[in-house]
């Protein structure tokens, strides 16, 4: 069974960030059998960098991969993290969390015919080669209409976050819907069967200074030094 962790990196994003996660999504890689790639070139240079995560969608086909596990480069993953694909479904796609796509986004005939409002949170993302659709680019929007669909929180109204960098939100919430794919969270599994892991950090509506002081303390908190050259 090939599995693939993915990961977006374009033009050297935040060599101080990823010095602190890449090492454990690498230990993590190698801990579940599978190839970590970073998809470091642009495909689709007229949209958001974050749209490049779509990539996915061909890349994962052509490698004939049967799981994909999308994690952003600031995401901190423990090392003590399971093996997801021993646990879910291939008819099932997870997300760590999920947002309620009904603040999110302006809804058109898919959202509304799904109605299960579902807001993809794909700084950490799962699905199996069932489920590839997922990841299937924009196809009848051009991206000056999708903008417009993309409504970004109160919280997140500070400068960092705007309709852009949720665009790929958007477009796996809308292929959600679109496909009628099943949603799972893992963070729902741990709540229920693993309670003591800590499994997972992200914060992604704070400035990267900030981000890398907070990064630093939890890597002391979770004592894992250890795993860094």
């Amino acid at each position: 069974m090939k599995k693939i962790v993915w990961t977006l990196n374009v033009d050297d994003y935040a060599p101080n960030i990823t010095a602190i996660t890449y090492p454990l999504i690498r230990y993590y890689a190698n801990k579940i059998d599978a190839e970590f790639r970073i998809i470091s070139e642009r495909k689709f240079p007229s949209w958001p960098v974050t749209y490049e995560k779509l990539q996915i969608y061909e890349l994962a086909q052509e490698a004939g991969a049967d799981w994909n596990i999308y994690l952003d480069s600031d995401a901190i993953i423990h090392p003590e993290t399971p093996d997801w694909t021993e646990i879910i479904n291939k008819d099932t796609v997870f997300h760590h969390g999920y947002d309620v796509g009904l603040i999110r986004w302006k809804y058109d005939k898919y959202f509304r015919r799904d109605n299960r409002h579902i807001g993809s949170c794909n700084w950490c993302t799962i699905a199996s080669d069932w489920c590839i659709d997922l990841w299937k680019p924009i196809d009848d929007m051009t991206l000056e209409e999708t903008l417009t669909r993309i409504r970004p929180t109160v919280i997140e109204s500070n400068g960092i976050i705007v309709p852009e960098h949720l665009i790929d939100d958007y477009a796996l919430s809308r292929n959600i819907a679109k496909f009628g794919l099943k949603v799972g969270m893992l963070m729902a599994i741990i709540k229920d069967r693993m309670p003591f892991l800590k499994a997972y950090w992200h914060a992604y509506n704070v400035p990267e200074d900030k981000k890398v002081i907070q990064m630093i303390e939890v890597i002391k908190e979770w004592d894992l030094f250890k795993y860094y050259d």
